[in-house]
């Protein structure tokens, strides 16, 4: 009998490749830290859900009532409501029209 171990005797040997350690993930809105619940992924960025919001009317967005320009998102009416004020994406998002980089290039070449 006193050859025999018993289990209890025996160390227990735990994984040591099982870890806890994770990178944090950050909200792109309010840079803070995002937990599992309430992540929520639109064009490669992460949010929270609470913090995924239009730019210009700060409605809350979902993954299908948005769309998105130069990494800004908007509900969808405001997205088209911007577009059709002036035609056009750049002028109607508050950015310098193509045409006029071009003109500037041109002139600085003569």
């Amino acid at each position: 009998m006193d050859n025999k171990t018993t289990s209890e005797d025996k160390p227990v040997q735990r994984s040591k490749s099982f870890s806890f350690k994770t990178q944090k993930e950050v909200c792109q809105s309010c840079e803070k830290t995002v937990y599992p619940m309430e992540r929520l992924v639109a064009n490669n960025q992460i949010f929270h859900s609470t913090c995924f919001c239009c730019k210009h009317c700060n409605t809350k967005l979902s993954l299908g009532s948005y769309a998105a320009l130069a990494g800004e998102f908007y509900c969808k009416p405001h997205f088209q409501q911007l577009f059709k004020s002036k035609g056009n994406y750049d002028e109607g998002f508050g950015r310098k029209q193509h045409k006029e980089l071009w003109q500037s290039k041109d002139a600085e070449s003569v």
